[in-house]
């Protein structure tokens, strides 16, 4: 009952119940993993792009198609002597598979068949014919190595590597975050307390001051200077509540994606704030940052991506020359099945080779397309250093705030000792009418200060190593963390 008094949120009617739930960092980790609406949002983003990189794949897949026709045509020849009308009817059907392959061979396998019947002045007379063919292109110089279809292909393989170190980023973050959070709330929690422990020695001197007075030991005023400081500290505690409140909100935001099942709840965090010296390595940091950070990756799978774009771009320099050919049969007699049958014999065979050359004069946009694509992949070359060198800079920034916050810890603990020795000394003197309630109201402000300053940079060194983790990008090791991708 005593823990919700003390994390009771301000404004709240006092007859809600609130459970109280006790979870370690860990757990509120997974908990995060699992619930947080960013992780959930990004996570589709991976899927998304496999889906891209299949649609961009499929270019290869053949396309069958086909085809018919009925064609009649009448020619009335009455105005002449000696003529015949002529009737003519068709029918012309075609079917067949095309496709490209990965090295840019187009080709086309298909046939055709076609009958004609009619009458004319030789009487009535009937037609078929039919062939079978395959038809390949194959680019040598443009479009050779790479090509519209490949480039794409390409792109889209990058974004989903790119997409997928986002998902990890997105991971890293809210990993950070909820550590970062979960030490706030119990440094809030211990200031609530300090602000208590501090109400608390403010009313036990305004009770003594109260009885001397009544002795007539000691002057009104000093009550009165004790019942104002009581008053300041009760204030101070409201804020301090308030903040433990708002705290608590911050973490369950992090964890949840209903905060309908967290809103009668308060999270209780069971792992303690310690300040165990850590190997600080500068130039440890360094290496890892620079391996392991996503948004480098990303910056480098980005660099990737300008390059294939280049090497499409200085393809397209190239005039197009293509090697064509094509072999088939042909079939033809009076009806269907005697067409069907040359075919099959295969006594009529086809075949063409040869190449097409075709040269744009001036290409123009194809050489203004690769000076673009070759300053667009320079830009990205220097922004990259940029970013190693800003990553250089953020890792040293928080191995230096990591260490002052080491050291912040052992001085603020010395600095708390004595001042509550101090204050110890001057009660006593208060006690044996030597001291004055001005200087122990004194002391009392400076022992409070004193272990507020403590417990805040305890959380302040617990916090710089996690951020310095994330600026290594090697928070998720830090809390033994996996991502598997799918």
């Amino acid at each position: 009952m005593l823990l919700f008094i003390m994390l009771w949120p301000i404004g709240v009617p006092c007859q809600v119940n609130y459970a109280v739930k006790t979870l370690s960092l860990r757990e509120c980790i997974e908990i995060a993993l699992r619930h947080n609406l960013g992780i959930k949002i990004e996570r589709y983003e991976p899927e998304i792009a496999r889906y891209g990189l299949d649609a961009a794949s499929s270019a290869y897949e053949p396309a069958f198609g086909s085809s018919g026709l009925h064609r009649s045509s009448h020619i009335d020849r009455g105005g002449f002597t000696n003529s015949v009308d002529s009737q003519t009817k068709s029918e012309v059907f075609e079917a067949g598979i095309t496709g490209v392959l990965p090295t840019g061979l187009e080709y086309n396998l298909g046939g055709d068949v076609t009958n004609v019947r009619g009458r004319d002045a030789g009487g009535q007379f009937e037609t078929s014919s039919g062939s079978v063919s395959i038809q390949l292109r194959q680019p040598l110089l443009k479009n050779s190595w790479i090509d519209a279809t490949r480039l794409r292909i390409g792109v889209s393989r990058n974004f989903v590597k790119t997409s997928e170190l986002s998902l990890k980023q997105q991971i890293m973050s809210t990993v950070t975050g909820v550590e970062v959070a979960y030490y706030d709330l119990k440094l809030a929690q211990q200031n609530v307390k300090v602000q208590q422990e501090a109400l608390k020695l403010a009313e036990q001197l305004l009770e003594a001051n109260r009885q001397r007075v009544e002795q007539g030991v000691l002057a009104p005023l000093d009550e009165k200077q004790a019942e104002s400081q009581v008053a300041s500290q009760r204030a101070t505690l409201l804020v301090a509540q308030r903040l433990l409140a708002a705290q608590q909100n911050f973490l369950k935001s992090l964890l949840s994606d209903d905060m309908s099942e967290w809103k009668d709840v308060l999270i209780e965090p069971s792992d303690e704030m310690s300040a165990s010296e850590s190997g600080l390595n500068r130039e440890q940091s360094w290496v890892r940052g620079l391996t392991l950070r996503p948004d480098l990756l990303q910056a480098r799978l980005d660099l990737e991506r300008l390059g294939l774009v280049l090497k499409f771009q200085r393809n397209q320099l190239y005039p197009q020359v293509d090697l064509v050919g094509s072999y088939g049969f042909t079939g033809a007699e009076k009806e269907y099945s005697g067409m069907f049958r040359n075919l099959a014999r295969g006594n009529s065979p086809f075949y063409s080779f040869g190449a097409v050359l075709t040269i744009p004069l001036g290409n123009r946009t194809a050489r203004s397309n690769y000076k673009i694509s070759r300053a667009e992949q320079r830009q990205a070359l220097i922004a990259l250093q940029q970013l190693e060198q800003t990553i250089m800079l953020q890792i040293e920034d928080a191995v230096n705030l990591a260490r002052t916050n080491f050291e912040r810890v052992g001085t603020t603990r010395e600095a708390r000792r004595f001042a509550e020795a101090a204050l110890e000394a001057e009660q006593t003197k208060l006690e044996n009418g030597k001291s004055m309630s001005f200087f122990i109201l004194q002391l009392q402000r400076d022992l409070t200060s004193a272990r507020s300053i403590e417990i805040q940079a305890l959380a302040d060194y617990n916090k710089a190593l996690a951020q310095l983790a994330l600026r290594e990008g090697t928070i998720l090791e830090r809390h033994n963390l996996t991502i598997e991708t799918q």
